[in-house]
């Protein structure tokens, strides 16, 4: 079957609209022809593709275009694919068949974007930092406190994909905790989209929760006797950290704040009231980095004052040897002479 008959048979568009659609595809990607296993894109990157109709997942739909001929036959359910970082040619067909944008579709390969929400039709595309707490036996001046990754979300009537990079930030258990609450999960790929945005920022409490342990440590040592000592590159490697952190969360509040408040096709309003707990989360962990950069700024003021006195003091006992040292070195000096 060719490209086109198959798009229409999938789709379900008649044999003009069918064919104009997939002339317009064509202008935008190569044609690749995804109802052949052995030639189909998919690659290395697909973790999982699954079907879902009244919440519970449908066994043996685990081929791309079987699950979505099936939804669109039925009108019930909806396809989940996962990927980790794919390439543009694992890609393409997935696009095409989704009639994704090439804008959204180039984000979501190249990555490297900031936490933002995309309208492309009847399209949602979102983007999340997931971020990851690195452990550490002791801070130092290059010790890596946060690492971040991204996910991408593409969500409509019936579908989603979900894009991954980084290393971290595997949404399997979010998907196993979905699996479990087919209640939830009935309604919809909007459901999914809010599992996810959950997942994210209940991650920016428990990183920020880790960082303030941190913090602590840091603010001990910095008031400790030897306080003076420390490396003051410890304190800037803390704002950096802080600061990659911050660069993940605060972009984030309006694209939730739109998914909370704003009328969008593919979100209904009860899932919309989800978002608005999350969004609530979200400021609190705003509220916890901005805490933490007001109180870095303070240790480091604290600590560069402690440097200061101890210089201070430094001087004082040298003034005071000084002093101690030229008395006989005088004497010495004077009698030291030959006098006639």
């Amino acid at each position: 079957m060719s490209m086109a008959g198959n798009l229409r048979k999938v789709t379900g568009l008649g044999k003009v609209g069918g064919l104009r659609k997939v002339a317009r595809l064509a202008r935008r990607r190569p044609r690749v022809d995804l109802s052949h296993p052995a030639r189909s894109p998919l690659g290395s990157s697909v973790v999982n593709c699954v079907t879902y109709q009244d919440g519970v997942r449908v066994p043996g739909c685990a081929d791309l275009v079987d699950a979505v001929r099936l939804v669109r036959k039925t009108g019930e359910g909806f396809v989940w694919l996962g990927l980790h970082e794919p390439t543009d040619r694992e890609f393409a067909g997935i696009a095409e068949l989704f009639d994704l944008h090439p804008l959204a579709v180039e984000d979501a390969v190249e990555a490297h974007q900031r936490p933002k929400l995309e309208h492309y039709g009847d399209t949602l595309f979102a983007v999340f930092k997931s971020v990851c707490y690195v452990e550490h036996e002791q801070l130092t001046a290059t010790s890596e406190v946060v690492d971040t990754g991204e996910i991408m979300v593409f969500v409509g009537e019936d579908f989603v994909i979900t894009v991954r990079h980084g290393r971290h930030g595997s949404l399997g258990p979010l998907r196993e905790e979905l699996e479990a609450d087919p209640q939830q999960l009935a309604k919809g790929p909007a459901a999914v989209l809010h599992a996810i945005a959950d997942h994210v920022v209940d991650d920016y409490l428990n990183v920020t929760d880790a960082v303030q342990a941190d913090i602590d440590q840091v603010e001990t040592e910095v008031f400790s006797e030897n306080g003076a000592r420390l490396d003051p590159g410890r304190i800037y490697q803390m704002k950096r950290e802080l600061l990659e952190l911050k660069r993940a969360v605060v972009p984030l509040s309006r694209p939730v704040e739109d998914l909370a408040t704003r009328p969008i096709r593919v979100v209904a309003p009860e899932i919309q009231a989800y978002f608005r707990d999350v969004s609530d989360h979200l400021i609190r962990a705003k509220e916890q980095i901005a805490a933490f950069d007001e109180l870095l700024n303070s240790i480091l003021q604290a600590h560069l004052a402690q440097v200061t006195v101890a210089q201070n003091e430094d001087m004082r006992k040298i003034t005071a040897w000084a002093a101690v040292v030229a008395v006989p070195t005088m004497v010495c000096g004077v009698y030291g002479m030959n006098f006639d």
